[in-house]
């Protein structure tokens, strides 16, 4: 089952990494945290994050790395 969270809405993130081979996104860029879709498995769940860049990349957890700078 799906849920989505939205307790860091709104806070500022830095991307850390990514493998995602298509994304333009590098270490450092910034944008602001939207919500989670919480998964049933954590390593599944997924973070939107409005990217300054215009980009709508979503990040997983276990693959991206992300910290916030708030």
């Amino acid at each position: 089952m799906t849920r989505l969270d939205k307790t860091n809405a709104g806070r500022r993130v830095e991307l850390v990494s990514t493998d995602d081979p298509y994304t333009k996104l590098r270490p450092g860029d910034q944008g602001t945290y939207e919500f989670c879709l919480v998964q049933s498995s954590p390593m599944e769940n997924q973070h939107a994050i409005k990217w300054d860049s215009g980009s709508s990349l979503m990040l997983l957890q276990g693959k991206d790395s992300f910290k916030f700078v708030d």
